[in-house]
């Protein structure tokens, strides 16, 4: 078995264990071992996404099935994986997953694409027989298994395949490790939350026990203050380096101040002390900043270092949107981006719609080199200063936003576009064309009736199936519109 440590929190681990019947291993010579063969190819399988597997073997005894609960709940892992290799009672399972109390996803996997059906007709030997039938009989015990499960009100979700050259089945594991690892990813997040909400903006407020109640993490609540604090022990050299790294990072536009290239420098210090004091893996952000000058001059002065935050896995939302802010983590911590959009105008000779927005971007899926310009206002806002321009690298995209609705739950919302070429607004601000399937009248349309707020995070390549399977994997409805 392995890996009974402690849990770290850094790497998902995931339980294994497949499940056989006492009574055949007296009756079919070698058919134990070999099936213990296939629980180790998948275990293999695993592993090589980087998890961390607790294998406990074999499971055929009621007896056997109640220390394996016991065995993964001390293990601390993220979800089971139950590899069906033969028949076997249900009794050997419900033991295991009642107790342990994780989400089951069932393995139904062949060791072939079929029986070989002459060779096993000139086996003569009826026992050889059964026994090579019994190797090859993991469909067999799933719905007594998934009766159980309904009954006992267990979520529970498939694969179904072959355990050799099976592309779509292995796809479909590797894309549920993938969600195990977000929701690994989320439970450990700390998300700051920083400033106050926009006033009046009554689409984003939010419950903040609801989200620790359905991602887990911790939001640690920040003052302001604190970042004005920190920039005043910023030293000249350490604005100079990071003003250095602003020309790498960015395309820096010729009119653009040095002095206010080294305000923003002061503040994106700052702001890495900040993340780095609270150990923060994602912030949402806003504050009006009027009356005090030195948060004013923090505040103003914030893209460029929430935009390079962003960028290296701590996004940042503005406006306070915390609901966000958990989509970007989310769209981030799949490895495809997550910058913070909304609409921003139609198109309708080209069908496509236009979404953007003030403040940071993801640098990381930009279409070429972010563009910093200097504003002499922020629209709606307090204070001028720098901003960037970015348009959302061209190709597939994934939206996705964390609606909170009308009976308090949260829900995943989806769509899948597409991010073509063509005229942007120059504004000084993030600003992408879009491409819907269904087209841009039946999308904005669809996307409303679920009453989403009016930001929502963008990222790139189609990832729906993986979004669909957190949601399963988090018990949250999913609702993709395209």
């Amino acid at each position: 078995m392995a890996g009974m440590k402690s849990h770290d929190g850094l790497q998902p681990r995931v339980g294994l264990f497949g499940i056989g019947l006492d009574a055949y291993w007296p009756q079919f010579a070698g058919l134990r071992d070999r099936l213990a063969g296939y629980l180790r190819k998948t275990e293999q399988k695993l592993a090589a996404h980087g998890v961390e597997v607790v294998n406990l073997g074999l499971i055929d005894t009621p007896e056997k099935a109640l220390a394996a609960g016991h065995d993964f709940r001390r293990a601390d892992v993220d979800v089971i994986f139950l590899h069906v290799t033969t028949y076997a009672l249900s009794s050997t399972v419900l033991p295991v997953v009642r107790r342990a109390k994780m989400p089951v996803i069932i393995l139904n996997l062949q060791p072939g694409a079929k029986i070989d059906y002459e060779s096993f007709n000139r086996l003569g030997d009826r026992t050889k027989m059964t026994g090579e039938w019994l190797a090859f009989c993991a469909a067999c015990p799933v719905p007594e298994i998934a009766n159980v499960f309904n009954r006992a009100r267990i979520p529970f979700h498939q694969v179904t395949g072959k355990l050799d050259d099976d592309p779509a089945c292995w796809n479909e594991v590797s894309e549920w490790l993938e969600a195990v690892r977000v929701a690994h990813v989320m439970e450990h997040n700390r998300l700051g939350v920083m400033g106050h909400y926009y006033c009046g903006m009554l689409d984003i407020y939010s419950d903040l026990t609801q989200q620790c109640a359905y991602f887990g993490g911790h939001v640690e609540l920040i003052e302001v203050d604190e970042l004005a604090e920190l920039r005043t022990h910023v030293v000249d050299d350490e604005i100079a380096k990071r003003v250095a790294l602003f020309h790498r990072e960015f395309d820096v536009q010729p009119d653009c101040a040095p002095a206010e290239l080294e305000r923003a420098a002061r503040t994106s210090v700052a702001m890495d002390r900040l993340v780095e004091r609270h150990n923060l893996g994602s912030l949402a952000y806003y504050y009006q900043g009027t009356g005090n000058a030195a948060n004013e001059d923090a505040i103003s002065s914030i893209i460029l270092a929430n935009s390079l935050l962003t960028a290296r896995g701590v996004p940042v939302a503005g406006e306070l949107e915390i609901k966000n802010a958990q989509a970007m983590k989310i769209l981030d911590s799949f490895g495809v981006g997550g910058s913070f959009t909304e609409y921003y105008a139609m198109d309708y000779d080209d069908d496509i719609v236009l979404m953007g927005h003030d403040g940071p971007g993801h640098l990381a899926i930009a279409e070429g080199k972010t563009k910093v310009r200097p504003l002499a206002v922020y629209h709606g806002k307090v204070g001028r200063g720098l901003s960037v321009e970015m348009s959302v690298k061209h190709g597939p995209v994934t939206l996705l936003s964390v609606v909170q609705t009308v009976d308090g739950r949260l829900e995943l919302l989806v769509a899948e576009a597409e991010s073509v070429a063509g005229p942007i607004l120059e504004i000084g601000n993030t600003n992408s064309r879009y491409r819907f399937p269904i087209g841009a009248r039946r999308f904005v349309e669809a996307w409303n009736s679920h009453g989403p707020a009016h930001h929502c995070a963008v990222g790139v390549g189609h990832i729906a199936s993986k979004i669909e399977k957190l949601g399963a994997f988090l018990q949250m409805r999913v609702q993709q519109v395209c």
